[in-house]
C-alpha cells in the first residue's frame, strides 16, 4: 500500500503535498529539509534560482487512478534525489511541488494556474491523462512553459510547435502493436474494444479501429464507461454481442480489473489485452490469481530486467530513495522522465531559460539513458517510439513477450 502523503519515505529536498477539492488546498506537508519561505532572486526563468530549480506535477493523488500519480511521482523524484545527493545540475538542486487533480481536467486547469502563477515554477512535469492534458495544454503553450513527460500517448501532444517534451511512444503505436500481435501472433480475428468514454478513451479506440482498418478488418463490438467510474457492465454486454475472441479495453486499472473480473463471473471465453495506461502493478494487484492471461502494452522496459543498466539503476536509487517501495512500469517511467530532464537541463547550460530547454531538446538527436535510447529533433518532440508487450504470470509478475 502507498502512502498517501505521497513521501514514500523518500529523503525531499522540498516538497508541498496538496490536496485539492473543489479546487481548494486542504493539507500542505513541509518534510522539513529545507526552508520553502526562503526566496531567492532569479536572473533566468521563474523557478530557477541560484541554488535549486522548481518543477510542479499537477495529477491524480486521489480517486481511482491515484496510483498513477503516486506512482509517477515516486519515480520522478528518486531521479531528482539521485543527482541532488551528486551536487544537482550546474550547482542547482531539484525541487519539486505536487498538486491533486484526481484525473479531472477542471482541476487540472486550477494546479496549472496556481502553479505557474503562485509557486513560479520553471516547468510542469509528469501530468496524468489525456482529458487533463488537453485541458492544461493551452495554458502552458501560452505561457510558453515546458510540459514535460505527460503520463499519455494522445496524439495532440505529439504536435512539435507546442511546449511539450514527451517520453514515451503515442497511444496509436501502443494500439498498432496490440492488433499485429493479435492477429499474426495469436491468429485472432474477432476483436471488441471497450473504452472509457473521453478524449483519452476516444483516442485509443480510434487507434484500435485504424490499426484495424489498415489490416483490412473491423472491430466486431465497441463498448463505452463513463471516466472516474466502475460502471462497466452496460459495456461488457455490449461487447459480449460480438463474441469477442479478444477485448481491447483502453481505461484505467480499477474499471480494467471490474470488468475483467465480471467477464469471469460469466465465464466469457475471451483474451483480455490493456494499454499502458492501466497502471501496470495496480491493475495485476486488483486482480490477483485472475489477473494470470491479462496482456498490457508497455512503453519502457520492464522495471526488473537483469541487463539493462537503467533499470539496475532505478532499483538502486528506489532501494536507497523509497525503500524499495513502488517498483513497477509507472514508477519506472517516472525515473526515465526525471533522468531525461536531467540531461536536458544539462545540456541547456547553468544560463536556464525555458526557452534555452526546449531548445536542448529539439537539438537531441540521439541520448542514451543508460540503455534507453531517446531520438528527438525540430520536428519531433517524442523520445521514444518503443513498445514492450508484456503479459500478467505468476505472483503477479510480468513476463516480457519475445
Amino acid at each position: 500500500m502507498l502512502n498517501p502523503n505521497f513521501g514514500y519515505g523518500l529523503r525531499l529536498m522540498t516538497l508541498v503535498v496538496a490536496v485539492a477539492i473543489s479546487g481548494q488546498v486542504t493539507a500542505e506537508v513541509d518534510l522539513g529539509l529545507s526552508d520553502p519561505t526562503v526566496e531567492e532572486t532569479s536572473t533566468a526563468s521563474p523557478g530557477v534560482y541560484d541554488e535549486y530549480i522548481v518543477f510542479g506535477q499537477s495529477a491524480a493523488f486521489e480517486g481511482p487512478a491515484a496510483a498513477l500519480g503516486q506512482r509517477l511521482h515516486l519515480g520522478i523524484q528518486i531521479a531528482f534525489e539521485e543527482i541532488n545527493a551528486a551536487g544537482g545540475v550546474h550547482g542547482r538542486r531539484l525541487e519539486l511541488i505536487t498538486r491533486n487533480d484526481g484525473y479531472e481536467p477542471e482541476l487540472a486547469i486550477q494546479n496549472t494556474r496556481a502553479l505557474l502563477e503562485e509557486e513560479q515554477v520553471f516547468a510542469l512535469i509528469g501530468g496524468v491523462g489525456t482529458p487533463t492534458s488537453r485541458a492544461v495544454l493551452p495554458i502552458t503553450d501560452a505561457a510558453k512553459v515546458p510540459y514535460i513527460a505527460p503520463f499519455t500517448g494522445a496524439g495532440f501532444l505529439r504536435d512539435p510547435a507546442s511546449y511539450v517534451v514527451n517520453l514515451r511512444a503515442s497511444y496509436e503505436q501502443e494500439t498498432r502493436a496490440i492488433t499485429q500481435h493479435l492477429l499474426n501472433d495469436l491468429k485472432l480475428t474477432r476483436i471488441a474494444v471497450v473504452y472509457q468514454n473521453d478524449s483519452y478513451g476516444q483516442v485509443g479506440l480510434r487507434g484500435m479501429q485504424k490499426a484495424m482498418q489498415e489490416s483490412g478488418r473491423e472491430l466486431v463490438a465497441i463498448g463505452a464507461y463513463p471516466r472516474n467510474t466502475k460502471a462497466v457492465k452496460t459495456a461488457l454486454l455490449d461487447v459480449i454481442k460480438g463474441s469477442p475472441e479478444a477485448i481491447v479495453i483502453i481505461g484505467a486499472y480499477e474499471p480494467t480489473a471490474e470488468l475483467i473480473l465480471w467477464a469471469e463471473k460469466i465465464e466469457l471465453q475471451s483474451l483480455f489485452f490493456t494499454i499502458s495506461f492501466v497502471g501496470s502493478q495496480a491493475l495485476a494487484s486488483a486482480l490477483g490469481e485472475k489477473g494470470r492471461g491479462v496482456y498490457v502494452s508497455q512503453v519502457v522496459p520492464t522495471p526488473d530486467s537483469v541487463d539493462l543498466p537503467v533499470a539496475k539503476q532505478y532499483r538502486a536509487a528506489l532501494a536507497q530513495y523509497a525503500d524499495n517501495e513502488g517498483q513497477g512500469f509507472v514508477s519506472f517511467e517516472g525515473y526515465l522522465a526525471g533522468r531525461m530532464t536531467i540531461k536536458l537541463l544539462e545540456q541547456a547550460g547553468r544560463n536556464l531559460t525555458r526557452a534555452k530547454f526546449m531548445d536542448a531538446m529539439r537539438a537531441t538527436r540521439v541520448e542514451d539513458l543508460s540503455g534507453f535510447t531517446l531520438m528527438f529533433g525540430e520536428t519531433d518532440n517524442q523520445g521514444s517510439d518503443q513498445v514492450f508487450l508484456t503479459m500478467i504470470g505468476a505472483d503477479q509478475r510480468y513476463q516480457a513477450l519475445p
